[in-house]
């Protein structure tokens, strides 16, 4: 029979904590927690448990990524904000103005943006990691759009009434830029910057949900592969590339989860949790899906396939 060490070329060690970067196969003890460890790559992506708000809340903004992100206003708290390190949340500065229905951008818990939202509004608050700072309004006051992009490059869109108002911010200001091809409200969004976005889902007049998708270049949006699922009050997150559309209502409320490729939606694991009006962080490979309506604190991390996992080895 073949050894460890024969195979890895060297025997298990033990370590106080996880290693930062394991090879897949590699075994090691951890003395902290007195377990065995594998490190194995996931075949299918899932959604796991993460550490819940201190309140629960619907509506409200979300950006940065997995082990470092913030969410902000919403209902019942229109002024709390949270800050998440990839397992708590702590509850830091508030916004100087409460609001929900935002949109939100941002690469971390330490640099965020927050604009326009309900009551409808068209204020911008930057986010420093310690204090909220009011910057230059939208040029269009609106509530349920969305936003994608970080700090010094983001875009809103969409927004009630069934709007088609697209804007980039360069931060310092917004400039109003080519409108969406489908006017709607409560849609989702992904993207790094102001110049490469995707918008989907949402819904026009009336409570019809959509399944359009377009994409953003920075000076025309493109209808390409409609949502499998048409809904409303889903949420977004990652690039326009590769992107993750969770929750919403189709009607009725849905935990479904859909990973784009760049050229169409595949429907992959559901949320444990089906929500509306939820807030999103991160990438397809490390996700988040954080609180929403009916009221929850809960927040659910993705794991997508490929991505390398640490996993207990039970011995009995």
């Amino acid at each position: 029979m073949s050894e460890y060490k024969g195979i890895h070329g060297g025997k298990v060690q033990n370590y106080t904590t996880n290693p930062d970067n394991p090879i897949e196969g590699q075994v090691w003890y951890n003395e902290t927690d007195g377990d065995w460890k594998v490190s194995s790559v996931t075949t299918a992506g899932s959604w796991s448990t993460g550490g819940s708000l201190n309140t629960a809340r619907q509506r409200m903004g979300g950006c940065g990524t997995q082990t470092s992100s913030l969410a902000f206003g919403g209902l019942p708290s229109p002024n709390s904000v949270e800050s998440y390190n990839g397992s708590s949340w702590t509850a830091v500065t508030s916004l100087n103005s409460g609001r929900y229905d935002m949109g939100a951008a941002g690469a971390s818990n330490t640099s965020a943006l927050a604009f326009g939202g309900n009551p409808t509004s068209a204020l911008t608050e930057f986010y420093n990691g310690s204090s909220w700072t009011e910057l230059a309004d939208l040029n269009t006051a609106r509530t349920e759009l969305s936003g994608t992009g970080v700090v010094a490059s983001a875009l809103a869109f969409g927004g009630n009434p069934n709007r088609t108002n697209s804007e980039s911010w360069n931060e310092s200001s917004w400039t109003n830029t080519p409108s969406l091809n489908t006017g709607r409200r409560d849609l989702a969004g992904a993207g790094i910057n102001n110049n490469s976005v995707l918008a989907f889902g949402g819904e026009n007049s009336g409570t019809t949900s959509l399944s359009n998708t377009e994409s953003f270049n920075g000076s025309s949006w493109t209808e390409v592969a409609d949502l499998n699922t048409a809904r409303n009050a889903l949420e977004g997150t990652g690039t326009q590339t590769s992107a993750l559309a969770m929750g919403g209502a189709e009607p009725p409320t849905t935990g479904k989860t859909e990973e784009w490729n760049g050229s169409s939606w595949t429907e992959v694991a559901d949320l444990s949790t089906a929500r509306v009006h939820l807030g999103g962080a991160g990438t397809t490979s490390a996700g988040l899906a954080i609180g929403g309506e009916p009221t929850t604190a809960a927040t659910e991390e993705w794991t997508g396939a490929g991505a390398t996992v640490t996993k207990t080895i039970t011995t009995s």
